[in-house]
């Protein structure tokens, strides 16, 4: 394989493989490490532009995964970049080095359409004056099209590397709302499997009400451990409590509107990887939430 150029390159993202009971082919292996390649088809394109290094090499649909790899996904080429699009988006919190936006519900964080969050970013956000600056601005985790509130943008380099491996190492806290159907315990655990990766997942009922048309809806909290693709989807649909609007894991009852998923990521906190001062941002729960359970303080 051939070795990493010496030639300029931005990292993207970074991730140290996990340990294998057996060898992996890394198509199979790195389907979902990577905040912005979701699919094995968009895996394969990265690997045959050169974009992704393992242990210091280019590389393959044949590499193998063991456990303990340094993987590094780079930036396409700046010419490759999209055209900027001119989506107004609610700025949480910027800084030379990361942001905090207030993710809308039916937008997709990054793909090869313009509307993206991604390509949202350079029209929002400040250029970083930081020597260690990212051409684009990049987020470092994923929200569902139909997901809304807080989602993490790097500026930095040095910011996208800090705030990956603050993600593995369970570092930042994550909070979500959600409304779902049914009878549901005062608070519980679901540690069902994903795609078979451990995944865990904490929920507290905070309202609930009865529904003519629902039975009973039930405004929860969530405090998801881990941040397998879909996790708290997948989970509460497995305990019998599939979030109301989810059409793809969801039942006929409990679909109100597949582009209406009452999902909404509420809360950040964690270290800032330059400053090490303790973030904490929360915001409001949307105004769809509070339609049907209109006595929640927001």
């Amino acid at each position: 394989m051939a070795k990493e150029s010496n030639s300029i390159k931005i990292k993207r993202e970074v991730h140290t493989a996990t340990h294998q009971k057996t060898p992996i082919r890394f198509q199979e292996y790195g389907v979902e490490i990577f905040i912005s390649i979701t699919t094995k088809s968009g895996l394969k394109k990265a690997i045959k532009k050169g974009l992704i290094f393992i242990n210091g090499q280019c590389a393959s649909t044949a590499t193998y995964i063991t456990g303990g790899e340094s993987i590094i996904l780079y930036e396409h080429p700046v010419h490759e970049i999209k055209k900027i699009a001119k989506i107004k988006l609610d700025i949480c919190y910027e800084d030379d080095y990361l942001a905090i936006i207030n993710k809308p519900a039916g937008i997709l964080v990054s793909g090869n359409k313009l509307k993206t969050i991604t390509n949202a970013l350079p029209y929002n956000l400040k250029n970083s004056a930081d020597k260690d600056a990212l051409a684009h601005p990049q987020p470092v985790h994923r929200l569902d099209f139909p997901t809304s509130g807080l989602l993490l943008i790097a500026k930095t380099n040095h910011a996208v590397i800090q705030l990956n491996r603050m993600f593995e190492k369970r570092q930042i806290k994550k909070v979500y709302h959600a409304i779902t159907m049914g009878t549901m315990k005062n608070h519980g655990k679901v540690d069902t499997l994903i795609n078979d990766k451990e995944a865990f997942t904490e929920y507290q009922v905070l309202s609930t009400i009865e529904s003519d048309k629902f039975k009973k809806l039930n405004l929860i909290k969530l405090y998801p451990a881990t941040g397998r693709r879909h996790q708290l989807r997948i989970h509460l649909s497995s305990i019998g409590h599939p979030i109301l609007g989810d059409a793809l894991y969801g039942n006929d009852l409990n679909r109100e509107s597949k582009n209406s998923l009452y999902l909404h990521a509420s809360s950040l906190e964690f270290r800032h990887p330059v400053t090490h001062k303790i973030l904490a941002i929360e915001v409001k729960l949307p105004a769809k939430f509070i339609k049907i359970f209109s006595s929640i303080k927001n």
